[in-house]
C-alpha cells in the first residue's frame, strides 16, 4: 500500500517540485530590478524607471507570445515531452542571464543611447534571458495547471490541489527575495552592486535545472485521459467543433487573469522600486524584507486554503477581491507599504479560484484551454511598465497604486458577474 501511495502521488509531487522552481525562478527575475537599475542604468535619467520595469515586460512577454502555442503542442505530443522541452528553454534563459553578468564584466562601456540615456549591451541580454525564462515558466505552468486540476489524487478537490501546489510555489517566491540580497548582492551597499556578481548564482542554478530536467526524464509522467483532444483541432467527443473561445467562463477568465497578473507582479516587483523613493528620503524601508512579507503571505493564504475542503472557488474569490480592495485603498492614502504588502494574503487564491472556474466544464477542451489561459498572464508585462512609466511622469510611486487598485475591481466583477458557463 505505501509503494502505492508513493506511485500515485508521484507525478503530483514532481510537478509541484517543478511549480516551485518556477516561483523562485519568477521572482529572482523580478527582485533583479532594483539591483540590475543600479548596474546596469546608473547613467539613465529621464527613462529609468521605465527600462526598469522592462525586465518584468520582457518575462511576461513570453507567456503572450508562446502560451497558445505550447496548449497546441501539449494537446498533440502530450505532457511529459513538453514540459522536458520546457526545462530546456529555462536551461537557455539561465544561460542568458550568466551571459549578460559577463557583458557588464568585459564590455561595460559598449552600448546604446536611448532618449540621452547610456544603456549598455549586457542590460539588453538580460532581457532576452528574462524573455525566454518567462517563455519556459509559461509553457511549465501551460502542463503544470490543467494537470494538478485533473489529476485523480484520491481524498482532493482540484481546488485544493491547486492551492496546494501553489504553496509550494509560493515558498519559492518567499525565499527569493532573501536569495537576491542575501546570497547574490550579499553585504554589498545597493549603490555599489555589480552585475558581474550574477555570474556565479546563475551559473548553479543552470546547473540546478539540468540536473532537473535529467531525472524528469528518467520518471513517469502518464497522461490524463480527457483533457486532450485526439487531434489537434477542436472536435469534442460529441462530433461538434467549437472554439475554446466559445466558453463564457474561459474568455472571462482570461480576460480576468490578464488584470490579476498585472496586480500581482506590480506589487511584487515595484513596491521595491517605490521603497527605495521612500529610503531615498530619510525613511528606512527594506525592500527585502517587504517583497519577503508580500510573497510569504501568499504561502500562508494558500497552506491555509488548501486544507479547506469545502470552500468553493467562486465565493472565495468574491471575498478576497473585496480584502485587496480596502487594504490597498488603506495603503496608498497613507502610504504605508506594510500594508501594501500584507496585500499577498488576499492575492495567495485568486490565481487557483479564476483558473478553476475557467476550465470548469471545459473536459478535452482543458489542455488547449490551458495554453489560451495563459496568454492573460501577459498582464504582469502591461501593468509594471504602465506603473513606472507613470512614476516616472508624476514623479513619485505613491498614487501610482491606482493603477493595481482597478485590477482589483475586475476580479471582484469576475466573481460576482463574470463567470458563467
Amino acid at each position: 500500500m505505501k509503494t502505492l501511495s508513493l506511485k500515485t502521488a508521484g507525478p503530483f509531487l514532481l510537478l509541484t517540485f517543478i511549480y516551485f522552481i518556477v516561483g523562485f525562478l519568477t521572482t529572482v527575475n523580478g527582485q533583479c530590478q532594483g539591483p540590475l537599475k543600479v548596474a546596469f542604468l546608473s547613467d539613465a535619467a529621464t527613462m529609468r524607471n521605465s527600462l526598469t520595469t522592462l525586465i518584468s515586460f520582457a518575462f511576461f512577454l513570453g507567456y503572450l507570445l508562446n502560451s497558445s502555442c505550447t496548449g497546441r503542442m501539449l494537446n498533440k505530443i502530450g505532457y511529459k515531452r513538453t514540459l522536458m522541452r520546457s526545462l530546456i528553454v529555462m536551461v537557455g534563459g539561465l544561460l542568458f542571464y550568466t551571459a549578460s553578468a559577463f557583458c557588464a564584466e568585459y564590455v561595460p562601456c559598449e552600448g546604446v543611447a536611448i532618449h540621452g540615456d547610456f544603456v549598455p549591451f549586457g542590460y539588453f541580454v538580460f532581457l532576452v534571458g528574462s524573455f525566454l525564462m518567462g517563455t519556459a515558466a509559461a509553457m511549465l505552468q501551460v502542463v503544470i495547471n490543467p494537470y494538478i486540476a485533473a489529476y485523480p489524487l484520491p481524498g482532493t478537490s482540484a481546488v485544493q490541489r491547486m492551492n496546494f501546489t501553489c504553496a509550494v510555489n509560493s515558498f519559492g517566491t518567499t525565499i527569493a527575495p532573501l536569495f537576491v540580497t542575501g546570497i547574490m548582492f550579499a553585504g554589498v551597499p545597493l549603490d555599489n552592486v555589480q552585475a558581474s556578481q550574477l555570474t556565479l548564482p546563475f551559473i548553479l542554478m543552470t546547473l540546478c535545472i539540468v540536473v532537473t530536467t535529467m531525472t524528469t526524464r528518467r520518471l513517469a509522467l502518464p497522461d490524463i485521459e480527457g483533457t486532450r483532444s485526439a487531434s489537434t483541432d477542436t472536435t469534442a467527443s460529441d462530433g461538434n467543433t467549437r472554439s475554446v473561445w466559445s466558453f463564457r467562463n474561459l474568455k472571462y477568465g482570461v480576460i480576468t487573469i490578464f488584470f490579476y497578473v498585472g496586480t500581482e507582479v506590480s506589487i511584487g516587483n515595484n513596491i521595491n522600486l517605490h521603497a527605495m523613493e521612500l529610503s531615498d528620503g530619510g525613511l528606512n524601508v527594506s525592500p527585502a524584507l517587504l517583497a519577503t512579507i508580500y510573497w510569504g503571505g501568499f504561502l500562508i493564504g494558500r497552506m491555509v486554503s488548501a486544507s479547506m475542503k469545502s470552500v468553493k472557488p467562486r465565493p472565495m474569490l468574491i471575498t478576497v477581491a473585496l480584502g485587496a480592495i480596502v487594504l490597498m485603498i488603506a495603503a496608498m492614502l497613507t502610504e504605508n507599504l506594510w500594508l501594501l504588502s500584507a496585500v499577498g494574503l488576499f492575492h495567495s487564491v485568486m490565481w487557483s479560484c479564476v483558473f478553476t472556474l475557467a476550465v470548469d466544464g471545459l473536459g478535452e477542451y482543458t489542455s488547449r484551454a490551458s495554453g489560451v489561459f495563459m496568454m492573460g498572464v501577459f498582464g504582469g508585462a502591461v501593468f509594471p511598465v504602465l506603473q513606472g512609466m507613470m512614476a516616472d511622469w508624476i514623479g513619485a510611486w505613491q498614487f501610482t497604486w491606482t493603477i493595481s487598485l482597478f485590477c482589483e475591481f475586475v476580479l471582484l466583477w469576475y466573481g460576482l458577474r463574470g463567470y458563467r458557463k
